[in-house]
Parts: structure tokens; sequence; C-alpha cells
């Protein structure tokens, strides 16, 4: 899998959902074109208020644009004319009756596009890219991540002759499905050029668990009390075996 082929793809339908949720095989060309204007509509409007990504489901003649953003209050805007303005906007380009819901990410540094984007604007300050990976890598770690990788790609530091360089914190299991992997990319337009940036956060490994272990899972929530564990052979024995009385060898003998 490695750099060819997109982390959350394969994992779709195991431990990640889909971004769009609508069906609809005879219009589906026109609607996916609709949401990727969608899409580029919110993400250049929203351009500095740190936007993740952009969900969207369609029931019919309506149509829910859910914004995943690390500062809600710059997308709300003022008493709420931000939001108001691009709902106008989204329904004037599909024709449909739009909500617009704005979701808060509570932890930007496990975001990998998020992380991307501060790695990119950092670029385009002119700090060097070694540092700006560190930091963002740092910041990730502190943050409860098992591990990230970093990947720029561009004439980095104003060289001639465009290169890559790539740096890895922890571990990013990429072959292993029930891992979490996040992915994000970003681009810094500097004077010297374009420069790409790739991110891979490893937050976390799910497990398939087996049918006992899920209905043991569910008893505790529940609180049903656990049966107590059968004893040993040798303890049953020992239990089912009269206690000798004190004293009755002596009155024996």
């Amino acid at each position: 899998m490695g750099n060819k082929i997109h982390p959350n793809s394969v994992r779709l339908g195991y431990i990640r959902d889909w971004e769009s949720k609508w069906f609809s095989l005879r219009d589906m060309p026109a609607l996916i074109g609709e949401d990727f204007k969608i899409r580029n509509l919110v993400k250049q409007t929203f351009r500095m208020a740190a936007v993740s990504w952009i969900g969207i489901e369609r029931a019919g003649s309506y149509l829910r644009v859910n914004i995943h953003t690390a500062r809600p209050g710059v997308v709300i805007g003022k008493k709420g004319a931000d939001i108001e303005a691009i709902r106008k906007k989204v329904e004037d380009m599909t024709a449909r009756k739009t909500f617009v819901n704005v979701m808060e990410i509570k932890e930007p540094d496990l975001d990998a596009r998020l992380v991307a984007e501060a790695i990119a604007m950092q670029l385009e300050k002119r700090i060097s890219h070694r540092r700006a990976m560190r930091r963002g890598m740092e910041r990730t770690m502190q943050s409860g991540a098992l591990g990230i990788k970093v990947m720029v790609g561009g004439r980095l530091n104003g060289s001639e002759i465009a290169r890559r360089e790539w740096q890895r914190e922890g571990r990013v299991p990429l072959h292993t499905y029930c891992a979490d992997v996040d992915y994000g990319t970003a681009e810094a337009f500097t004077t010297a050029g374009l420069i790409g940036v790739k991110v891979w956060i490893f937050k976390k490994q799910l497990f398939v668990k087996s049918p006992k272990e899920l209905l043991q899972q569910a008893k505790r929530q529940v609180g049903v009390p656990e049966p107590a564990p059968a004893p040993a052979p040798a303890a049953a024995e020992a239990a089912a075996q009269p206690a000798a009385v004190p004293g009755a060898s002596d009155a024996n003998a």
C-alpha cells in the first residue's frame, strides 16, 4: 500500500465511513461534480478557518453540508452571517433546500489535514521545512498519537532541483486495516514554487473481537455480573472430602 493507495480508501466500510452519503445511479456523475464544487467553495471561503473535511448528505430535494473545523466561530461568523451566506451560495448552485451544520474538531493536532495545512503555512512564511516538520510531529505525539509520518516534496529551501524528504516518529502501520491511520495533504505556495505536504497519523488500533468477547463487553456495560469461574478439579476434590475432626485420631488410639 505505502504511498500509492489512499489509506482511507482501503478502510472504507471497515473502520472508515464515506464523506458523501447518498446513492443515485442515474445522476451519479453530476452529483459527484456537484460535491466537488461544494467542497471547493467551502474550502476557498473558509481558507483560514482550519476546515478539515466537508461531509455531504442528500435525501430527495434536501441537502445537508457538515463542515468539520477547529475554529467554528470563524465559520459561523458574527450572528451567523457567514454561515448563512455560504448556505445561500450552495442553494443557488444546487437548487436544493440546504442545511449547513458546523462541527468542532476537539483535537486539531490529531487531524492529518490540519497538521499538513499548519506545516504548509509555516513553509509559506519561509520557515525551514525540517523545523516545521519536527514542530508538527512533536505536537501530534504530545496529543496522544501512536505514530506520525510527514513528507514534503518540491524545491525545498529554494534549491534548484526538487526533492522529497520525510520524517517519522513512532509507528505507522499502513498495511494493517484495523489500524486507524488518518491521511491528509496540503500545498504551500512559496516564492520558489509549489511544495506538497503529506501527513500520516496513526491514532489507535481497532481489534476484531470474537462473539464471546463482544457478549462479555455488552454484559459489563449493562451491569450484569459475570458468573464465578468453575473451581479447578483438585480444589473440587479437596472441598468434597470431609474436614478432619481435631482429636479424633487420639480417641481411636
